[in-house]
């Protein structure tokens, strides 16, 4: 790693001098908004103070306010954590670019991390850019954000004066001004500000939906890909996210009228009490973005596709075994008996124990002499994200406007036994090639190699044109609600009409995502680790 005059870059705020690592420009913790601390506290992004001489940008910034502690996460899943400080001031963002001011206009691939709204950043290990930059000649972006109730306290019920009318969207809108600035400054880094597209896993993957649903987003970016979301169909509404706020001024003994101290509390304490609140609150998890008529004026996906940025491609699609990964703490979760196996689907679901054990039935009969541990984890992943993601792509088509592209890996891993199969954050490290820092997870061969490669060769595909087409996969025909074309990625990638189908009816994806049936769902969790597979 390098760092040297000509990777210094003008930017509309002043010079940043980054490195060069493996071939690749990279600019690390470049702030595209200000500090969000004191006065700050709850509004929307400010605009970044202009400076002067060269600022260095090689290290990532600042984590943004968050509990937990990636040291407690077991060791193949830290990757996909930033070992940084936590702060206010982290409104940064990350580029990883071929070439800087050459008057190129590559593509541009803004990523959006998982953790929910809750937690997580764009410095993890996994999703160092220069991988994907260098083979894709792409210029790849991640970005911090706020979360949890420093990016999501609804104050609208407080609020007379309208001071705080935007505090429980500050989170997203962080987003929508990494955006602005990537459109600002993205030519001087190689970039073209015209070509943007928008990717996240997870929570990000729900907050790229977010995005296709913002008046203010729009004319930022063409496409967006979500990949693994749970939580996309539908956000908070201001009844229940005003809820989560009581519950916060509680907590800290402020009385409602006095709101406005929640700009004082000191940030560690202010962590810790939006803890207390969601266990307070029935562990109902309300910090997120809430649909208050604003800048979020309507649902993502519910009761349909929203018609804001119904002109921009879509790529969805999950992992075959999404819920492994949020088990392998607890091994035994991999060795239950049909009775404890019929429990857990009941407690997670919420239905009767009859209920789940004709679904257990109805799945296990596909699958002769698959152990219950593994029908129920199939269950949890449907139920949990493949049912969403598939509601979201066949209402996203039904708009008959830009194509929605579906996809299901189905690769499995060979690390632990091949217990996890194809667990959530699978896709990642084949996204942005960082086999070598996810090779706990994922192992290490060419199978991994040459999976890499188509995966990366689709998204770069369709941040380039909106269409993932490439030579190395079969003809990938857009969704429809009909026969419902999926990509399958494996060491042989085929295109499936409604794969699956049987679980797919079985778990009844259409009757839990009626509008009345929504409203009475708490959808909340994302899989970023809130949610109790257990």
């Amino acid at each position: 790693m390098t760092a040297s005059d000509n990777t210094v870059v003008e930017t509309r705020h002043g010079k940043l001098r980054g490195g060069v690592n493996k071939g690749v420009h990279f600019f690390k913790g470049v702030h595209y908004a200000d500090t969000t601390a004191g006065a700050n506290r709850f509004m929307p992004p400010q605009p970044v103070k202009p400076w002067a001489g060269v600022r260095d940008a090689l290290d990532y910034g600042q984590v943004v306010p968050q509990g937990g502690d990636s040291t407690s996460t077991i060791e193949w899943k830290r990757w996909m954590y930033g070992a940084q400080p936590k702060g206010e001031d982290s409104l940064v963002l990350n580029v990883w670019t071929p070439a800087v001011n050459d008057n190129r206009k590559r593509p541009v691939m803004f990523f959006l991390h998982g953790g929910g709204f809750n937690t997580g950043s764009g410095a993890g290990t996994g999703y160092d850019g220069t991988y994907l930059a260098r083979r894709g000649d792409v210029v790849v972006i991640t970005i911090n954000h706020r979360l949890n109730c420093f990016g999501h306290t609804y104050l609208g019920h407080l609020d007379a004066s309208g001071r705080f009318a935007d505090a429980g969207n500050t989170g997203i809108m962080d987003m929508v001004a990494g955006l602005r600035w990537v459109n600002e400054n993205i030519a001087a880094f190689g970039g073209d500000a015209g070509n943007v597209t928008v990717f996240g896993q997870s929570g990000g993957g729900s907050k790229v939906g977010l995005l296709m649903t913002m008046p203010s987003a729009m004319g930022l970016f063409r496409r967006g890909i979500v990949q693994s979301a749970s939580s996309l169909i539908r956000m908070a509404v201001p009844e229940a996210a005003a809820r989560s706020t009581d519950a916060l001024l509680k907590v800290l003994d402020i009385a409602p009228k006095d709101f406005a101290k929640l700009q004082d509390v000191p940030m560690e304490r202010l962590i810790k009490a939006r803890d207390e609140a969601v266990a307070a609150n029935g562990d109902v998890d309300d910090f997120r973005p809430v649909v208050d008529g604003r800048s979020l004026t309507m649902h993502p996906f519910d009761p349909v596709a929203s018609g804001i940025g119904a002109d921009l491609p879509m790529m969805i699609g999950t992992c075959e075994n999404e819920v492994s990964s949020l088990l392998a703490k607890e091994p035994k979760s991999f060795a239950l008996t049909m009775e404890e196996a019929r429990g857990r689907v009941a407690r997670f679901m919420s239905i009767s124990e009859s209920d789940a054990a004709h679904l257990l039935a109805d799945y296990a009969k596909r699958r002769p002499g698959m152990p219950p541990s593994q029908v129920m984890i199939l269950i949890f992943s449907d139920h949990m994200y493949r049912r969403n993601d598939m509601l979201a792509a066949e209402r996203k088509a039904a708009l008959g406007r830009a194509p929605a592209y579906m996809y299901l890996f189905t690769w499995k891993t060979p690390v632990l036994g091949g217990i996890l199969g194809s667990p959530h954050t699978l896709c990642l490290p084949f996204v942005f090639g960082t086999l070598d820092e996810v090779s706990l997870m994922i192992g290490k061969g060419p199978e991994q190699q040459a999976l890499m490669e188509r995966v990366q060769d689709a998204w770069l595909a369709f941040a380039r044109t909106g269409n993932p087409n490439h030579p190395g996969i079969p003809d990938w025909k857009p969704y429809n609600g009909d026969t419902r074309p999926t990509m399958l990625f494996n060491d042989t990638c085929t295109l499936v009409n409604d794969p699956a189908k049987e679980d797919r009816l079985a778990i009844g994806v259409h009757p839990l995502y009626s509008t009345d049936a929504s409203a009475k769902r708490n959808d909340s969790n994302d899989g970023g680790g809130d949610r109790k597979a257990a």
